[in-house]
């Protein structure tokens, strides 16, 4: 109920338009043989909050789509997250060219519901693999990236300490599949270094009196119930570059069905801890994602 209430309330018009243009598209493609991409399904991964193939919380190894060497894909996502005081809307698209370059592109927008106001910030990334497979290489496949984030607006985070407001984060990432890992059920492993100084994944700057830029870890398992639903979870390390507000590392438990090649759909609960003064953020998160 509550997402129905989020995604149908005025102030989601933006969220709300690109979401239905979004499912009309993904309703019309899952009705659709599975032409595009001639990888296996949900080898792809799903759209991450920052625009990157990946889980909703990071970046993986993959790259988007179901996109072969010879072919070139394209995913477009829409995705909303909503927690005690906070309302997170993302809407993103990412181009797969041969499975070896990602880029990607993604709007943030986070309603201060209790607070009053919203951040926003844009996020350009580019994603290259550089070697290997998710499924049948030994060592899994391994790819490095980066994101650089802008701020809409940096008045906010300027006012609690942020030294920036525009910022990069570089990172490292490996995925393996394990055939038959767990009750005959595959699981799939990712861990991803990144290296940021980004406050609340960038939305409140970058930097501040506390740090600059630190390493952090990112983990993601996930059990295939079946070819095309798996559950998991995910655990994000954060930076602690603002004395004025603490920042906490960010949880989430996940289900993502893929339907085809085309049509994925991914539901979490999350645990972001303190976000800007105010405790214990504990909510819900929905994306939607297509891929030609």
């Amino acid at each position: 109920m509550m997402l129905f209430q989020s995604i149908f309330s005025p102030s989601s018009s933006p969220f709300r338009h690109f979401f239905f243009s979004c499912l009309a598209v993904c309703l019309a493609l899952a009705a659709m043989p599975s032409y595009a991409g001639s990888r296996i399904v949900s080898t792809g991964g799903v759209s991450a909050i920052e625009g990157a193939a990946g889980g909703g919380l990071s970046p993986w190894a993959v790259l988007a789509s179901t996109a072969s060497e010879q072919e070139i894909g394209v995913t477009a996502a829409a995705t909303r997250a909503w927690v005690d005081d906070y309302r997170l809307t993302v809407t993103g698209a990412s181009l797969n060219v041969y499975d070896r370059i990602e880029v990607s592109v993604a709007r943030q927008t986070l309603d201060l519901d209790t607070l009053g106001g919203e951040l926003g910030q844009d996020i350009y990334g580019a994603k290259v693999r550089l070697l290997g497979d998710v499924l049948y290489h030994p060592w899994g496949i391994w790819s490095v990236g980066m994101q650089h984030k802008r701020l809409v607006d940096g008045t906010i985070p300027t006012a609690l300490g942020a030294d920036k407001t525009s910022g990069t984060d570089m990172y490292l990432s490996a995925s393996k599949l394990l055939f038959s890992a767990v009750a005959g059920r595959n699981m799939l492993f990712n861990a991803t270094l990144r290296n940021t100084n980004a406050n609340q994944g960038g939305l409140l700057g970058f930097g501040g009196d506390q740090s600059s830029r630190s390493w952090m870890a990112e983990g993601s398992v996930g059990v295939f119930i079946t070819p095309q639903w798996v559950v998991g979870a995910e655990y994000r390390q954060k930076p602690d570059n603002l004395s004025v507000v603490k920042e906490d590392d960010w949880q989430s438990l996940y289900s993502a069905y893929f339907f085809n090649k085309h049509l994925s759909l991914t539901g979490a609960w999350l645990n972001l801890g303190d976000i800007a003064g105010l405790p214990s953020q504990r909510g819900g998160y929905l994306s939607l994602q297509a891929a030609f």
